[in-house]
């Protein structure tokens, strides 16, 4: 049955964790031992020197010299021991803890490089977004300009139609204008003329009614008459 990565990798820090509380047990009771081994041979000897103790100065001189040496070449040993037992250990848990370590600091790094190019590419995305925003900007501002452009032209057209129609109605408004006047002056004249050829038959009857007289009527009459059977 194959464990998932993470539970082997569990799996294999609690065994090793297990391995490294083993080592220091076992480097624990080595220095004890040691220590105990070194301190038993000083007993003796402190056991030897006072059962001697009636002896001559000369003889105790030199048991008491050779009490220091065992003392001294005691703790040299007990030292060297525990400095082996301690790079023993030290050297158990590098290599122990070396995988581990480096796989964790890679893993770290890799965490690292990981998040950097995920920045990156967030960094390059908002640029591209940002120069996508500034195209539409640049093409909303040449829309608005071709808009504001096609705004002016069709004033200027609506300018030029507008003049044309109000010459073209001028002209019409001017020709009607000319045409009602001279109907209207046409119409004067006639009235005029019909007015004064009133009174001139009016006042030229008058005249004749008061140099014609009735004899002169007669005869007047007859010619008209002899002119017509005629």
């Amino acid at each position: 049955m194959r464990y998932p990565w993470g539970v082997r990798v569990r799996r294999l820090f609690k065994n090793r964790a297990a391995l490294m509380v083993v080592l220091a047990v076992l480097l624990i009771l080595g220095s004890g031992g040691m220590a105990l081994g070194s301190g038993t041979p000083d007993a003796g000897h402190g056991g030897d020197a006072t059962a001697v103790h009636g002896e001559p100065a000369v003889h105790g001189e030199a048991a008491g010299h050779a009490e220091g040496e065992q003392h001294g070449k005691g703790w040299v040993a007990t030292d060297t021991y525990r400095v082996m037992n301690f790079a023993v250990l030290a050297i158990a848990l590098f290599f122990l803890l070396r995988k581990p370590f480096s796989n964790a600091l890679n893993s770290r790094i890799q965490g690292i490089k990981d998040q950097l190019a995920d920045l990156e590419n967030k960094k390059v995305r908002a640029q591209q977004e940002l120069a996508g925003y500034d195209k539409k900007l640049a093409d909303l501002s040449q829309e608005a300009e071709k808009i504001v452009a096609e705004y002016v032209r069709q004033g200027e057209d609506a300018k030029l139609r507008i003049l044309k129609e109000a010459e073209s109605a001028a002209e019409k408004l001017e020709t009607q204008a000319k045409r009602n006047i001279a109907h209207e002056f046409a119409q004067a004249k006639s009235q005029l003329q019909a007015e004064i050829i009133e009174k001139a038959l009016a006042k030229a009857e008058g005249i004749l009614a008061s140099q014609i007289t009735t004899e002169d009527q007669d005869r007047l009459v007859d010619e008209y008459l002899e002119k017509v059977v005629a």
